[in-house]
This record gives C-alpha cells, structure tokens and sequence, in this order.
C-alpha cells in the first residue's frame, strides 16, 4: 500500500549533482514563475521535467538519495531551494528518501491531489512549484507523524562541510 501511495513507479534516474556534472539551479535572479516549457527542458534533464513539471514519479528504490545518510541539505533540483535537513530523514521503507518535516513552511507547498482515485497531499517547491512529491500524515516520520515521501531525481543535496 504505501509503494502505491507514493506513485506510479516509472522509471527515472536520480543522480547527484556531482555524478551529472550539472548542479541544481540556483539563481536567486530568476522568476520562476515566468519560465516557459522550453526554457524548463533547457534546464533539467528530461528526467527531471517528466518528474519537476510533470507531476511525475520515478521508480522505487531507483534514488540514491533513499539510502543516502551523509549530513547536509537536500534543495529542490529545479531552483536550488533548500528544502530539507538530513537531519529530518528517516528509513520509511515505502522506496522513495523520506523527511518529517521541510527546513520551513514557507519552501514548500502543500496542494490537495485528487489524481489517480486517490486523496492525497502534493509538495511541490514554493519557488519553481516543482513536483516533489506527496506528504501522507500516516504517523511513520517522527516526532511530526508526518513523512514526506520525495522523489529523489526532484532533489539535489549539499553535504556538510566539516
């Protein structure tokens, strides 16, 4: 049930920004809001875009983020936002990195989502509205109860420096 919850499962790469050579985006100059389609898939991989501005999902267990436990910052792959402390995540066992709760209320959105015959709750970034993922109030993440259950191409993450 909760490999359902989470998506559909089609299949994406999840790579670092280091493997990829491309770095999320992080340009504090940029709205947003004003980019086209095409000015999205000139900056995302076409993974990304399926998963980011899609409303996509990538496969279970398919992110090397779900089993990543170095410290640092986890930030949305379309704009740099930084979305998530290491600190915050936790083995879920649904396949998918999985937080308790985001850096603050004002980076991500969370949209009611009606698709698929389900009812569930969207997080999306609140700069870029990149799809992240959903947030199921299920009691697994604690001490919120809450688990944000992201895709983890949608991420890209900064390690803490010593």
């Amino acid at each position: 049930m909760l490999l359902w919850q989470c998506g559909s499962g089609i299949k994406v790469s999840s790579t670092t920004a280091t493997q990829t050579g491309k770095p999320p985006m992080n340009d504090s100059n940029t709205d947003f809001s004003k980019l086209n389609d095409e000015d999205w898939k000139a900056r995302l991989t076409p993974d990304e875009y399926r998963v980011l501005r899609q409303k996509g999902t990538e496969r279970p267990f398919s992110s090397e983020f779900e089993t990543l436990w170095d410290s640092g910052t986890y930030v949305c792959k379309g704009c740099g936002s930084e979305l998530f402390q290491s600190s915050t995540k936790f083995d879920a066992g649904c396949g998918w990195p999985s937080f308790y709760q985001g850096i603050s209320k004002d980076r991500i959105r969370e949209i009611a989502d009606y698709s698929h015959g389900m009812i569930r709750t969207e997080v999306v970034c609140a700069k870029c509205g990149g799809h992240l993922g959903h947030v199921f109030n299920d009691g697994y993440g604690q001490p919120t109860g809450l688990r944000y259950c992201i895709n983890g191409i949608s991420l890209g993450f900064v390690k803490k420096q010593p």
